[in-house]
Order: C-alpha cells, then sequence, then structure tokens
C-alpha cells in the first residue's frame, strides 16, 4: 500500500490518496509511517521538479494534498499538552525557497510533542531569523529548504546569526529532502536531517528534554 499512497502523491490524485491515508490507519498502520511515506512522494516531486519532469503546480498541488493529510494524521499523534514546554524552536524555510511541506509536518510533531514552535514561514530572510531568536529567546534554529539552491541561503542565515552574536546561544539544524552531512559541515550548522524523527530527535537532546 506504501507504494499506491506515493503514487497517489505523486500523481496528484487527493481523493485517492486520503482514501489510503484511511485506510491505512484503520488497518492499524502507525501514523508515523504514513507520514513518511507521504515524504517520500513529495521528495520524489522535488527531484522531478529539479530535473524538470514536474513544475509548480504539481508542487503546489501536491503541497496541499500533504497539508490534507498532516491533518488527518494530527489527532492521531497528539501528545500531552498540560505539561510546560521542552523548548523554544524558531524554524522557516530560508530566502529564496518557497517550499513548506516538510517544514509544516516538522513544526506539527515538534508542537504536539512538547515545544514552544514560532514557524516564520517560506522565504525567510537572515535578518527575520535574528529577530524571532532575539524575541522568542529561541534555543533551537530550523532552516529548511526542498532546493539546492537553499543550502547557500543557509549558510548565509547561519553566518548572519554568528555576526549578530547569538551563535553561541542556539543550535542550528538544517533539513529537507537534499539533507546530509556536507550540507551540514557547508552551511555551519550543528545538525541536519531529512525527516521529522530527526528533527524531533535533535530538537529533544539539545533542550534536554524528552518527547511526549
Amino acid at each position: 500500500m506504501s507504494q499506491e499512497l506515493t503514487d497517489a502523491i505523486v500523481g496528484i490524485r487527493e481523493d485517492e490518496a486520503m482514501a489510503l491515508v484511511k485506510s491505512m490507519l484503520e488497518g492499524g498502520t502507525d501514523p508515523t509511517e504514513v507520514l513518511a511515506q507521504a515524504r517520500d512522494a513529495m521528495t520524489e516531486l522535488g527531484r522531478r521538479f529539479e530535473c524538470e519532469e514536474a513544475f509548480i503546480p504539481e508542487l503546489i498541488m501536491g503541497g496541499e494534498i500533504m497539508k490534507s493529510i498532516a491533518a488527518e494524521l494530527k489527532p492521531h499523534l497528539k501528545g500531552d499538552e498540560s505539561s510546560a514546554k521542552l523548548g523554544t524552536v524558531v524554524i522557516g524555510t530560508v530566502q529564496g525557497d518557497i517550499h513548506d511541506i516538510g517544514k509544516d509536518i516538522v513544526v506539527m510533531m515538534l508542537d504536539i510533542n512538547g515545544f514552544e514552535v514560532h514557524d516564520l514561514g517560506v522565504d525567510v530572510p537572515p535578518d527575520a531569523f535574528i529577530a524571532a531568536i532575539r524575541e522568542h529567546g529561541a534555543q533551537v534554529v530550523g532552516l529548511s529548504g526542498l532546493l539546492t539552491l537553499a543550502f547557500d541561503s543557509m549558510k548565509a542565515t547561519v553566518e548572519a546569526i554568528a555576526a549578530a552574536g547569538l551563535r553561541d546561544q542556539v543550535k542550528i539544524m538544517v533539513g529537507g529532502a537534499p539533507a546530509d552531512a556536507q550540507v551540514q559541515d557547508f552551511t555551519g550548522a550543528d545538525g541536519w536531517g531529512n525527516d521529522v524523527t530527526q528533527a524531533l530527535r535533535m530538537c529533544t537532546e539539545w533542550t534536554g528534554g524528552e518527547a511526549r
């Protein structure tokens, strides 16, 4: 069924994708596994876009399907909101990139696991990250991007945070489908991830908490 869900999302067949998600949940599939499979589909759409096999409308429509899937899964992932927040995270898609699918999933998962999350949106310039760090006293900054062109913006943002005298106050993670250890080294970040589990693990370790 995982390939069916991937094919439905990549093929922009929303009704089919949502029916598959509901069927998987009713069949006992772990909701985090459903998220992972949907993420794989978005990764494939991103690859096709970079190869000019898909275009902006497909990315936008795929993103809308992904948001519907995330909304369907959220009640199944809901954690305990009664206790204090584990830590504060500022996150955004870096300047020059408008993709928010992966970011939105990370935001949702951090929120339901007890973090205070400030989502800056997409195409976020370095000074907006700096202002948010100061305003919210963030401990973690998440820099997201789907396309490889985002790497230079991630590096520039890390450098701007350092120039503002805030680098020692925050841990910085870079994320997105193409992220890897080399991207971490290039940007000067503290960690990298290309799925929500890695992001949650890093935030939990860096804030000294325990995700719910």
